[in-house]
């Protein structure tokens, strides 16, 4: 019968169904469209995002697609081993305030998650510092994956704790009016505690393409001691692979954000070019604020990249662009080959 393949059957499994024709004759075209979709998306939240106005946004990162765990607790154990990824990001470098003192924003990010078979999925979780001039954040999430087959990749469902800390210096405000009514009442130091949680759901071909949704800052928790409130954030981002025709040694990543706060709508793209698994570079862009130079290098599990992102905003002229290195380790595990070498007796 036309339309009943291989996908057919296991949509139906997955579906916890008995084979029946006539279903899988309705689904498999849903299936086999996700990837037209998928780009309509992209479409959509392109034009958006052009009508969108500027304003203050979550951490920008240019590597955003090699920090997925930072972003989405749904990604915990989708590489398949023990990950480890570092980034040090400067954003306006030059940057100086009204007082001539550098106050160039710095992101600091550690994140690292896992496959734990026993749990059906994967754990993960990130420690990030953003400081920018009196104000220094310092997010810890912990998170877990629900990881399942669907189709021809691993479906996962995360759910993550976050803990914020807020401080500022209130002696680095300068106001323009001295008799302001609100930093007047502002002295010394203050630190603020605030709670809250994320969800996110991903969706991964090996070697072909990936997907993930997630939404941070549920409850937009309020501070007790600040008038600081956590902004929800919604983040998509989505990459395909390419390998190039009569050309294996050469593969072709694009790869695209958005992310929304409820205020703003923001998108980067990127195209990468990666040679023999061993060398990649390539152009991104970031909706109304920098086109970014990437190159990397990737050495037995260890990979090496750095951005350089050159402003394309009224900011020009006030900064020299913004530099981030990304440094990330992943190590796989095999847990069959790990059990097998331990069952002869002598090992009892």
């Amino acid at each position: 019968m036309v339309g009943i393949t291989k996908k057919s059957v296991l949509l139906s499994r997955f579906l916890n169904e008995p084979f029946n024709p006539l279903l899988t004759l309705l689904i498999t075209p849903i299936y086999n469209n996700l990837r037209l979709g998928f780009l309509s998306l992209i479409i959509l939240c392109a034009m958006l995002a052009a009508v969108s106005t500027q304003a203050q946004q979550p951490t920008l990162i240019t590597h955003y697609m090699f920090t997925n765990m930072a972003t989405n607790p749904a990604f915990a154990g989708s590489s398949g081993g023990i990950c480890v990824t570092g980034l040090v990001r400067q954003q306006w470098i030059g940057w100086k305030d009204s007082d001539g003192n550098k106050s160039v924003p710095q992101t600091f990010l550690l994140s690292a998650d896992s496959p734990i078979r026993i749990l059906h999925g994967g754990v993960g979780g990130s420690i990030s510092q953003d400081q920018i001039g009196a104000f220094k954040n310092i997010v810890v999430k912990l998170g877990y994956a629900y990881k399942m087959e669907a189709g021809s990749g691993d479906l996962s469902f995360g759910l993550q704790g976050s803990l914020l800390n807020i401080s500022y210096d209130a002696s680095k405000f300068n106001p323009i009016d001295k008799d302001d009514p609100v930093l007047g009442q502002l002295e010394g130091k203050k630190n603020d505690m605030a709670f809250d949680f994320g969800l996110g759901v991903f969706y991964k071909v090996p070697d072909n393409y990936y997907i993930g949704l997630s939404a941070e800052n549920i409850l937009q928790t309020k501070g007790k001691k600040t008038s600081y409130q956590m902004r929800r954030t919604y983040y998509l981002n989505g990459g395909y692979q390419w390998t190039i025709p009569d050309h294996p040694l050469f593969e072709i990543l694009p790869s695209a954000q958005f992310l929304y706060d409820g205020a703003v709508l923001q998108f980067n793209a990127s195209a990468l070019v990666m040679y023999n698994n061993k060398f990649y570079g390539g152009l991104g862009y970031r909706f109304q604020d920098a086109v970014s130079v990437l190159a990397g290098v990737v050495i037995k599990g260890l990979r090496i990249g750095v951005a350089y992102d050159i402003s394309t905003s009224s900011m020009t002229k006030y900064n020299s662009g913004g530099l981030e290195i990304m440094v990330n380790y992943c190590f796989k595990i095999d847990t069959d080959k790990f059990r097998k070498s331990y069952r002869n007796t002598r090992f009892l």
